[in-house]
């Protein structure tokens, strides 16, 4: 990347709100596991653990991230899913095995849109309170804010 990729890329993520970043970050990991899957399909195996290790260490900060006294079940059952997704992705770059990264490629893919409609949820509530305080919307209730965990 030149420079001016760069600062445009370090403004993008400086002035993104916690929620555009968590969507940043999915669209990050799902591109990462998409490359993964074209190393193995292609047989470039430094290729393969490079971009599977990305998407785990995004998953990883996922689960880091969960804050379980917002709402226990809900960052119960995500740091599950994140648990299984890391072990798939291991399988994956043990076995040289794509069957496994399609499944958490689908998985991500789902928890982003679920993501999307939380935010545009919350924004919707939010514009329809026009300005009064309302919580967050439910699926979004699970993380500290990605800003403070950074």
């Amino acid at each position: 990347m030149n420079g001016y990729t760069n600062q445009y890329m370090v403004n993008t993520v400086t002035s993104a709100s916690p929620e555009q970043l968590m969507l940043m970050l999915y669209d990050g990991a799902i591109r990462f596991i998409s490359l993964g899957i074209q190393a193995i399909e292609n047989g470039q195996i430094d290729k393969r653990a490079y971009y599977i290790n990305k998407t785990s260490a995004i998953v990883s900060e996922f689960a880091a991230t969960l804050d379980h006294s917002l709402n226990p079940k809900l960052a119960e059952d995500l740091d599950a899913l994140y648990g299984y997704m890391l072990n798939r992705m291991l399988d994956a770059n043990l076995k040289n095995d794509a069957a496994p990264l399609h499944e958490v490629k689908k998985l991500l893919a789902d928890l982003r849109a679920t993501w999307a409609q939380a935010i545009e949820m919350n924004k919707t509530e939010k514009r329809e309170a026009m300005g009064a305080t309302t919580p967050a919307a439910p699926g979004t209730m699970a993380y500290r804010p990605l800003v403070a965990a950074m």
